[in-house]
């Protein structure tokens, strides 16, 4: 068993992983960037999805949209099992409230960047489904099974806490830690100016797509639960609405400039 564990904590810290595992941050860069696109389309009356099924089917409409399609598929497979590494093998000699903290991080990541692969997959096939659908009869389903309606309150508010954890990191600067900055000033500032209004602005999508969730539940309205594309919708229709999904589609391509930025500087 001693062995077995050892080779695979070897295959999940290797080079070539590693450098596949980069890739990932990548995609997850390219897909925030449509996401932001298409939101900014949204403030300015065009149609789209802003979500992660629209980016996908928008990257998938390229050129070569397939090998588009599974080169991305491979690099969030090995970036979820590189992160799956870090939840098993690492953080070992941190004390023990840091080390269960950041195993879990690194378990959660692991979970959304193989959601992501899967999504990628789906595509890929054909299969891909629009997300503010699914997410709708995901949340139709569960306000009808016994204690669904206190498990979907608890999903809205954890992506809520999820939100105000990117605005909070993105105020603070913390990002900064994973990356390898720059030696130049002016390098370092312009990376740091786009991690600041990329976590700040994600922050924002989550906390409305949330509290969406939420409200969508307490007034037994799931049809209103429609995932990040209806809470970016939502703010659009708030007062100066249009301005505020403006400049949170501009943060969230803020945001995956700084994920494309990661993939080569991050500390794996």
């Amino acid at each position: 068993m001693r062995s077995a564990a050892g080779r695979a904590e070897d295959v999940t810290n290797s080079k070539p992983l590693e450098m596949l595992a980069r890739g990932g941050f990548a995609v997850s860069g390219v897909l925030h960037i449509l996401v932001g696109l298409i939101a900014f389309g949204l403030a300015r009356g065009r149609g789209g999805r802003a979500d992660v099924s629209g980016a996908v089917a928008e990257l998938a409409s390229q050129p070569a949209g397939p090998l588009l399609l599974w080169c991305s598929f491979a690099a969030c497979v090995a970036l979820a099992l590189w992160q799956a590494g870090d939840a098993i093998f690492d953080f070992e000699r941190l004390p023990t409230k840091h080390k269960a903290g950041k195993k879990l991080q690194a378990a959660a990541q692991a979970v959304v960047y193989a959601g992501l692969a899967f999504t990628l997959a789906a595509f890929a096939r054909g299969a891909g489904k629009d997300n503010r659908e699914s997410t709708s009869d995901l949340t139709v389903n569960l306000i009808k099974a016994p204690g669904g309606v206190l498990l979907l309150v608890l999903i809205g508010a954890g992506v809520t806490v999820v939100g105000i954890i990117y605005a909070v990191r993105g105020f603070q600067k913390s990002f900064e830690k994973h990356i390898n900055l720059p030696s130049s000033p002016d390098g370092r500032k312009a990376i740091t100016a786009l991690g600041m209004v990329g976590y700040v602005a994600k922050g924002v999508a989550l906390f409305v797509t949330g509290l969406l969730v939420v409200i969508a539940t307490v007034t037994v309205h799931p049809e209103q639960s429609t995932g990040l594309d209806g809470g970016l919708r939502a703010l659009r229709e708030q007062p100066y609405g249009v301005y505020v999904l403006a400049a949170v589609g501009a943060g969230l391509i803020c945001y995956g400039v700084f994920m494309v930025v990661r993939a080569r500087l991050a500390r794996m």
